[in-house]
């Protein structure tokens, strides 16, 4: 049976070997011992972490060559800072110190420029994070993190927020295989309430001088969703029909908007 085979950078995806616990902790003790195929035998038996990280972000970057460089340099200084004495997981350290390198590639290389001191304390952030992490064995919360830093907790999420990608308006965030549904769909303009409430009005005063068979096709189709036969065949008129019907409905609306 055919595997599915995926190259980036070279790489085959396919062939990426993934290393048990004890396999990973035997070869930190050979690097650690001066052993010189330890190390790279490390990164190759965890290549498919850093895939699996940087596949969160395969919509934001075209090339994902690069992310995946991005992601071994960040997988190399995992490896070099890892403390055997904690008892610690690797994937548990090596992480977020992957998901940092890739975030900060990602910040340096958007068109969204953030202040220096704000990037300075997002960068201090991230690697207080990663000593915390190896010392908890867990990520710490906001708070925990502000209190290593002596920094009001607001600054530290503001700090965070600021390596994030930022989103198109036209980002798709919904599609059930009809019409999509934009993130722009989703924001609302308060300042056109009382603007919308005025022309909501309006339309209503407009319908209620339609006759009630006009009120109930233009319900059935715009509010309801049925189609013109669906609607003629629950009245017993002809498609023709309900179409002129519809059409006139409409610029009698219209005509008294104006």
């Amino acid at each position: 049976m055919a595997r599915h085979k995926v190259e980036i950078s070279g790489v085959n995806t396919a062939d990426i070997k993934v290393l048990s616990n004890d396999e990973m902790m035997e070869l930190f003790k050979k690097m650690h011992n001066g052993d010189p195929f330890a190390r790279n035998d490390l990164v190759q038996g965890n290549l498919k972490l850093v895939l699996s990280i940087i596949h969160r972000f395969m919509h934001r970057e075209d090339n994902m060559d690069d992310l995946f460089q991005v992601g071994c340099i960040g997988l190399l200084k995992a490896i070099d800072n890892f403390d055997l004495s904690h008892e610690v997981k690797f994937s548990t350290y090596a992480v977020p110190m992957i998901l940092g390198e890739v975030k900060r590639y990602l910040r340096d290389s958007s068109s969204v420029r953030v202040s220096r001191s704000l990037r300075d304390l997002a960068y201090k952030t991230i690697r207080v994070k990663e000593e915390m992490v190896l010392d908890l064995g867990r990520e710490p919360t906001i708070e925990e993190l502000s209190k290593k830093l002596n920094v009001d907790s607001f600054d530290v999420m503001t700090a965070l927020d600021s390596l994030r990608d930022p989103i198109s308006m036209f980002e798709p965030i919904y599609n059930d295989g009809g019409d999509t549904i934009y993130l722009y769909d989703q924001i609302e303009d308060k300042r056109l309430q009382e603007h919308n409430m005025d022309i909501r009005m309006a339309v209503e005063n407009a319908i209620q001088r339609l006759s009630s068979r006009e009120q109930f096709i233009i319900d059935q189709r715009f509010v309801v969703g049925k189609t013109q036969m669906e609607i003629a065949n629950e009245l017993g008129i002809s498609q023709a029909q309900i179409s002129r019907l519809e059409k006139n409905a409409i610029a009698s609306v219209k005509k008294h908007l104006k």
